[in-house]
């Protein structure tokens, strides 16, 4: 595997780490965090992140409330493997450890209620569409699903059953839907253009509250344009870029019917950069700058988000799909 191909990989994943299902934003990043590069037969890639979501902000519609008496945080531990079954077929997996904590101060009082657990899963087949690959560009597709491995019945302390957008599960099976195209450019070699799209339809939780009434989180898509360059610092591999991404999800239903003060529109900044450890590995983080959000109702939404961690390939032969010099 050439040491290019390497950044473009590191370049590639650095950006596609694509928020999750909550009603405020505030849940377990699964379609952000899923989209290794292409990379030839055999190639094994992993990856280990933090994500620290960060929700002070209480908006109505576009209006921001001058209000802080919310704040919610998520931690996650994410787990991610990859294999590379054909020269196009490759497939990826997704694990993931949760701690969501909420607090509400009200006239003096500060009210925690807060959960740790394992959470859903996904399971993502990709195809690399072009039949013979050129040195320039890439178009992919990819088709999978989120499985619902994670607890769905946590209690606060007082054990009262709590809502769905605290628990570590959502108790349905999702279809996932994904699509990246990246771009080198021959004026400069070192550069990547990364557009990627995500949509996931998702299923319904029949068993929410006991047994007695279904809950289903909106649909929600996405889509991520980033650019990315790299160049040498005390002879150290630098990878800087810069992304915005763009999200929308549907009201979530209680019983069948629309809930409010879920659902909304997003758009964010992602500057990141990575630092090649070695050949093989490399350091990566990025920091997620709210640029627009329209909630439906009245919500908590992100102020910032953080994520850091280590990306792993371990390949077999040099890798075809990218060889520029």
């Amino acid at each position: 595997m050439s040491k290019f191909y390497i950044l473009i990989m590191f370049g590639l994943y650095t950006i596609s780490t694509l928020f999750s299902q909550t009603c405020c934003s505030g849940g377990i990043p699964l379609s952000n965090s899923i989209g290794f590069p292409a990379a030839n037969k055999g190639t094994l890639q992993l990856s280990l992140n933090y994500d620290y979501n960060y929700l002070n902000t209480l908006k109505s519609g576009n209006d921001k409330l001058d209000d802080k008496a919310r704040l919610r945080t998520t931690q996650s531990v994410l787990l991610n493997f990859g294999y590379s079954i054909t020269g196009k077929l490759s497939i990826e997996t997704l694990f993931t450890y949760v701690n969501q904590k909420r607090e509400i101060n009200q006239f003096g009082n500060i009210n925690i209620d807060e959960t740790y657990g394992i959470g859903d899963g996904v399971l993502l087949f990709k195809y690399n569409l072009n039949s013979i690959f050129k040195k320039s560009n890439l178009l992919r597709v990819g088709l999978g699903t989120k499985i619902p491995i994670g607890a769905t019945d946590k209690k606060s302390k007082n054990g009262i059953l709590l809502n769905a957008d605290l628990q570590p599960g959502s108790g349905a099976w999702d279809a996932i839907f994904w699509s990246s195209y990246s771009q080198n450019f021959s004026f400069r070699p070192s550069a990547t253009f990364y557009a990627s799209t995500v949509y996931r339809l998702t299923g319904t939780n029949p068993k929410y509250l006991n047994n007695s009434t279904t809950y289903r989180f909106g649909p929600e898509f996405q889509a991520l344009i980033n650019y990315t360059d790299q160049f040498f610092l005390f002879k150290t591999l630098i990878n800087p870029g810069l992304s915005i991404k763009y999200r929308k999800a549907q009201q979530n239903e209680i019983g069948g019917i629309l809930l409010d003060n879920t659902g909304g529109q997003w758009v964010f900044a992602i500057p990141n950069i990575g630092i090649q450890i070695t050949q093989k590995l490399f350091f990566v983080t990025k920091f997620e700058i709210p640029l627009y959000s329209y909630v439906d109702g009245t919500q908590l939404t992100p102020t910032f988000r953080f994520t850091t961690g280590l990306f792993l390939t371990l390949a077999k032969q040099k890798n075809e799909f990218f060889n520029l010099k």
